[in-house]
């Protein structure tokens, strides 16, 4: 038996032999304007969770841009969709992508444009991360926060030069649970000494789920005339507020949330104004496709209407991509490690230990440091509703640095901001006017703008 320093040593050559430049991508014509890494790195016990991830560096410069780890939506959820459809350097190509070979443009407004960004494949059993033993698929929010902030540490001492770079955390949706316990690792870590050191800033947060939304769903659908006057006034005073936890002997509050539910059902909950699919996408022809996905989602559902154009036909570009055997040997995929690439693995809800219900405290921990946050949100959006958001950031009794007022960009108005300061701790909050869930997917000029200045130190 090898003993423990030779097996670590082992480990680390390993994973460092593991790396890959990628300078061609399959589906992009010539040869990548950007540097694009691809490689996994093994955390928890015997290294036995393999979490895969892209990293791009900053085109602008790499020595002095800030380091940003990006964490897609979730948990299951593979940060390729954050690159492809939110803040990458390329993006499909829907014009010009035949059924079964999807191209690529350059995204013009990609936040590699002022960072280098780690696309992170996690918790395990998203995107190509995977584990050696069944045991090591079964993560939760605080299991996989520990695990990525093991892989920032191994990632960061592979990559030195980045040490001394500004480091932000950074995703949305559920990565509003995940985002903020790893923010407080890295921070406790730092506190008492582990190496290396992460030079750790702040965080960014986009939509993000923070704790149980559906109390400010309704709040939302009545600002947005999806209910009415009557109906909202008539649902407050019957259920006191309280729209999740309801008493089913409570008739009139039941009988309230019924019309409630029929005003918004067929409402598209990522953005309001686009059409809601009721038409399962037909099969890519060359993969099987996975039939969990006939079970609607809130966050990724793939359905297609013939009727009118729908945003998530969009998504089966990747799925068709991402599994095809040339695109994996591009990417230096370990052959049988994974059966299906998934945008958004829906297995993991059987395995994924919901141990967090609220990431609220984390966030008033934080209030403490000395750290920047900022957290942006699409007005449109009904997962995740703004003045849910609003509502959890004015309870952590921060003072208001500057009050509520548009901010511009192309001197049109993008949306709202306000700000919030705690000694050394400081907070933006800004909405984009007219983006959905996942905001940089509908409004890339807007959001690169405000990732640009806040960055920079600058007002949004």
């Amino acid at each position: 038996m090898l003993p423990l320093a030779l097996v670590l040593v082992f480990l680390n050559c390993h994973i460092v032999a593991s790396a890959s430049i990628i300078n061609t991508l399959p589906g992009f014509s010539g040869n990548l304007p950007f540097k694009l890494e691809t490689r996994y790195v093994g955390v928890g016990d015997l290294d036995d969770v393999q979490l895969f991830y892209y990293f791009i560096e900053s085109e602008r410069s790499p020595k002095e841009d800030p380091l940003l780890l990006w964490l897609t939506r979730g948990p299951g959820c593979s940060a390729f969709s954050g690159l492809v459809y939110e803040i990458g350097p390329v993006m499909f190509n829907y014009a010009n992508s035949s059924g079964n070979e999807p191209t690529f443009v350059l995204n013009p407004y990609s936040w590699t444009k002022v960072a280098n960004i780690i696309f992170l494949d996690q918790p395990v059993g998203t995107g190509f991360s995977y584990a050696k033993s069944w045991q090591g698929y079964e993560t939760g929010d605080i299991s996989s926060a520990s695990h990525t902030y093991e892989f920032l540490r191994k990632w960061l001492k592979d990559h030195s030069q980045f040490l001394k770079n500004p480091l932000y955390i950074t995703g949305d949706s559920y990565s509003g649970i995940t985002v903020p316990i790893i923010v407080q690792e890295v921070s406790n870590g730092n506190e008492v000494g582990h190496e290396p050191p992460l030079n750790l800033k702040g965080y960014v947060l986009g939509n993000p789920f923070t704790e149980p939304v559906y109390n400010s769903r309704i709040k939302f659908a009545h600002r947005m005339a999806l209910i009415s006057d009557a109906l909202y006034e008539s649902t407050r005073t019957n259920c006191k507020g309280e729209y999740a936890q309801v008493d089913p002997s409570n008739a009139p509050c039941v009988e309230n949330l019924q019309e409630v539910t029929e005003c918004i059902q067929k409402i598209n909950l990522a953005q309001i104004l686009e059409p809601k699919c009721s038409t399962l996408s037909p099969k890519p022809k060359r993969f099987k496709w996975d039939q969990n996905f006939a079970e609607e989602d809130l966050l990724d559902v793939l359905y297609y209407s013939t009727k009118s154009w729908c945003r998530n036909y969009n998504y089966v570009f990747s799925f068709i991509w991402a599994n095809d055997k040339t695109v994996q040997n591009a990417l230096n995929i370990r052959e049988g490690t994974i059966k299906d690439w998934e945008r958004g693995n829906q297995s993991l809800s059987s395995s994924y230990a919901h141990d967090v219900s609220t990431s609220f405290g984390y966030h008033r921990n934080l209030t403490k440091k000395n750290l920047r946050a900022l957290v942006y949100s699409g007005d449109h959006d009904m997962v995740v509703p703004y003045v849910g958001t609003e509502e959890w950031i004015k309870s952590l009794k921060l003072s208001v640095d500057y009050q509520w007022r548009p901010w511009f960009d192309n001197d049109q108005v993008a949306g709202y901001t306000n700000a919030y300061t705690r000694k050394t701790y400081s907070l933006t909050f800004v909405t984009v006017k007219g983006a959905g869930h996942t905001a940089p997917e509908y409004k890339p000029v807007e959001c690169l703008a405000i990732i640009d200045r806040w960055l920079a130190y600058y007002y949004v």
